[in-house]
């Protein structure tokens, strides 16, 4: 019996270990990663980029600058990078950049109207060059994310990780992308 119970302690053990310094659950909460999540979709986020990094287009859970929880973004300037957004095209660096990712609201929208209003990196955060470890975040559904736009840029320790694995609703089981 004391055996069973060692090893119940053991696996108990195993388990924190791994959902404290590798993976995490998250619930999306919102409407600012739509189309891509939606609202009490759940995710498992992976802390292991930590230690290797984060790159372009990574969609980040993090802890929110100005409250207690936690919000969902997709990484979109890193450190050194230029960013400016004009008529609803992305410029890193000065490359226009395509944004698959929000062809759906694109097809949606209205003719005439932006789904992303127009701003420079200097005109929201002051700085011409995105600094060593800060990052640039938005949502996906850009007219509906307190973001980037808002709060400025994103510190990299406040980073809790990367949503690797969309486990609930089980028909949309999968890689995030």
């Amino acid at each position: 019996m004391l055996s069973w119970g060692k090893s119940i302690v053991f696996a108990i053990f195993i388990a924190l270990v791994v959902r404290n310094l590798f993976f995490a659950p998250y619930v999306v909460k919102g409407e600012s990663m739509l189309p891509n999540l939606q609202n009490d979709n759940r995710l498992i986020v992976s802390k292991l980029n930590k230690f290797d990094g984060y790159h372009r287009f990574d969609i980040v859970v993090f802890n929110a600058p100005d409250s207690s929880e936690k919000y969902i973004k997709r990484i979109i300037g890193l450190p050194g990078d230029t960013i400016e957004m004009k008529d609803d095209t992305l410029y890193i660096n000065g490359k226009a950049y395509n944004e698959p990712y929000l062809k759906e609201l694109k097809d949606k929208k209205v003719e005439g109207t932006l789904l992303t209003g127009d701003f420079t990196l200097n005109e929201i955060a002051g700085k011409k060059v995105i600094p060593e470890g800060y990052v640039f975040v938005l949502g996906d559904n850009r007219l509906m994310s307190k973001d980037s736009r808002h709060f400025g840029l994103l510190p990299m320790k406040d980073i809790v990780g990367k949503a690797v694995f969309r486990i609930w609703p089980i028909d949309q089981a999968g890689l995030v992308q």
